[in-house]
């Protein structure tokens, strides 16, 4: 069975290759939007969880406002996912984004107005659709 795309009128895509190369699998022609990139973890980019000093990964872990990887916080990319939705709400356009867990985490917090502490609870699994819609000035998440 192949995935396809939700139906859209403009197609988005974070800029690493493998989000270009999803969209274009699932017949999208995306517009790269830079605030939709993977989160920046510092240092500790293609380093694997176990060789991650314990300390540090466990102030990472427990802090959303942490990032002792000199990269972002997990604030951080809530903040700048927030800003993107905010450019969105009350778009006439069905907009399709091919983007990382991070964000889509992210991104239904901020619809939901829940709290940076529950990031690690939402699963984001490959190819997941995540439906938000947003109508005076508030978001809805879709499920289903």
């Amino acid at each position: 069975m192949r995935a396809t795309a939700p139906v859209a009128d403009v197609a988005l895509t974070a800029p690493e290759l493998r989000t270009i190369e999803t969209a274009t699998a699932l017949g999208l022609s995306p517009t790269v939007e830079p605030l939709l990139r993977d989160m920046d973890f510092g240092r500790w980019s293609g380093t694997a969880m176990e060789e991650i000093p314990a300390a540090s990964l466990a102030v990472w872990l427990a802090d959303p406002e942490a990032a002792p990887h000199g990269g972002e916080s997990i604030h951080d990319v809530i903040v700048r996912t927030g800003t993107w939705l905010a450019s969105l709400m009350d778009s006439p356009e069905r907009i399709v984004a091919v983007t990382h867990a991070a964000v889509v985490r992210a991104a239904t917090l901020c619809a939901l107005g829940a709290p940076a502490s529950a990031f690690r609870r939402i699963d984001v699994r490959p190819l997941a659709v995540t439906r938000l819609d947003g109508k005076d000035g508030r978001w809805n998440l879709r499920l289903g």
